[in-house]
């Protein structure tokens, strides 16, 4: 059991509310799991500042100054944010090279996410401290999903939480379990792919991240993630410009969606919900059996 959160803004008014709403979302779905818990944001201006890639760090022991020391002697210009249980660094250069500088510097490290727009943070612990010491609900934007985690089937580990951001401002959480995820990702490693963790919710991840890259648009790597995988799961799936839900064939895994002309919302429970401005007002519905529901920005 775990709880899923996300929320899309379709009005830029409410962009400086994003980590306050998130944050309330997140805490209403702690007692679904509280072994661990994560969320990405896009768009905030700390986190990832316009002109700038940014790339999340996890699972060193330097401090954050040793950190910033280390990239400065590979690429002039990085920040790097103390966000709690995560580093945040930010630079004027694009993805790939600000996620090079980090692997040369900090190589035991491991990357959350990056990207151009997209801050993943994510720790073990209890969710509402974990929102706290992240400095969640100071964070704007237009998009943040979360997630918190009971874990059934692998590590209790930073490696091991969600959300997983395994290519460019590309996230996605989970809740439930696949089946089949072993072979899928034995097809996976044989293509080259490299995992950081034990959890059959990143081999999802890496197999929509592939579909990405071979070309295929969020909806339709779901599509063919439906197709592929065995097992009950929910997935909220989200890049910089879109934000889509699944369920599986039998749709065991809770989930209800909310919408408005001011925004879009996804949660495993309705109490994630309530807290949100107009929600008396929402189209409220479940999500149907392998329908996949998206949004774009």
């Amino acid at each position: 059991m775990c709880g899923i959160v996300g929320l899309h803004l379709r009005n830029p008014a409410l962009h400086p509310r994003l980590g306050e709403l998130l944050t309330g979302m997140l805490c209403e779905m702690e007692d679904r799991g509280a072994d661990s818990a994560g969320v990405a944001v896009y768009g905030d201006p700390t986190w990832s500042p316009a002109g700038h890639a940014t790339v999340s760090i996890l699972e060193t022991l330097r401090t954050a100054e040793e950190v910033a020391q280390a990239i400065e002697a590979v690429l002039a210009g990085a920040t790097v944010i103390d966000a709690g249980t995560t580093y945040v660094v930010h630079a004027p250069v694009d993805a790939g090279a600000l996620v090079a500088a980090v692997r040369e510097a900090v190589p035991e490290g491991l990357i959350a996410g990056f990207g151009e727009d997209l801050a993943v943070l994510k720790g073990v612990g209890h969710p509402r401290e974990l929102a706290a010491r992240f400095g969640l609900a100071g964070a704007q934007g237009w998009q943040g999903i979360g997630h918190t985690r009971m874990a059934t089937e692998s590590a209790v580990t930073p490696a091991g939480s969600h959300p997983y951001a395994v290519g460019p401002d590309q996230c996605l959480v989970h809740n439930g379990s696949f089946a089949n995820h072993a072979t899928i990702r034995r097809g996976l490693i044989a293509r080259g792919m490299v995992f950081d963790s034990e959890n059959d919710t990143e081999v999802g991840a890496r197999f929509v991240a592939q579909a990405i890259l071979d070309g295929q648009d969020v909806a339709t790597a779901l599509g063919h993630l439906c197709e592929e995988f065995d097992g009950f799961y929910t997935l909220l799936v989200s890049d910089r410009d879109s934000f889509a839900v699944v369920r599986d064939a039998i749709a065991c895994k809770p989930a209800i969606i909310a919408e408005t002309d001011d925004w879009v919302a996804m949660a495993s429970e309705y109490r994630a919900l309530v807290g949100l401005p107009g929600i008396e007002g929402a189209r409220l519905f479940e999500p149907e059996p392998e329908r996949i529901y998206a949004w774009t920005r």
